[in-house]
């Protein structure tokens, strides 16, 4: 009977590995989401890996053919318990997929989806207690505000974890 493996991947070869692994006929599962990428004052949303170095694969345990996962381009192994590969549980697999998209894309949602001008309470920091005005996400992990300071507001850069809305 066929189950969910998860195997790992040499650093950014998830893409090699998948192709490799589907042209040895495979049933291969590799989530991939949007990014947000700044380069050379350039800003794109770009596919990544959901889980860096790791994807999935489908095979019968039982049969002996699975082990050449281990041998093919941008694999280092598989996920193991010992000697034994530990198996993905299917309901995983398949509650990742079905937040997939149109263009095969895991929509990631933001715990603190905000629209600009909305007003944001800094719950830690150096403006913890502070109230500000949200203005804009420079990335995955950091937002832009206006805080008022001295009569004026001041642009600020915090980590998407110490706002709230307010």
């Amino acid at each position: 009977m066929k189950c969910w493996y998860a195997v790992y991947t040499q650093p950014r070869k998830e893409g090699l590995a998948y192709e490799h692994l589907e042209r040895q006929e495979f049933d291969v599962f590799f989530p991939r989401h949007l990014k947000r990428r700044s380069h050379a004052r350039k800003v794109e949303d770009v596919p990544s890996p959901l889980f860096p170095r790791y994807l999935f694969a489908a095979f019968d345990l039982a049969e002996s053919g699975w082990r050449v996962i281990r041998s093919t381009r941008g694999v280092i192994d598989l996920v193991r318990n010992g000697l034994d590969p530990v198996p993905v549980p299917e309901t995983v697999i398949e509650e990742i997929r079905s937040r997939l998209d149109d263009n095969g894309l895991i929509r990631l949602l933001r715990q603190n989806e905000m629209q600009p001008g909305a007003s944001i309470h800094i719950n830690s920091g150096p403006f913890a207690e502070y109230d500000a005005i949200f203005n804009a996400v420079r990335d995955e992990d950091r937002i832009i505000a206006l805080l008022s300071l001295l009569g004026r507001q001041v642009r600020v850069e915090l980590p998407i974890d110490s706002v709230s809305p307010a």
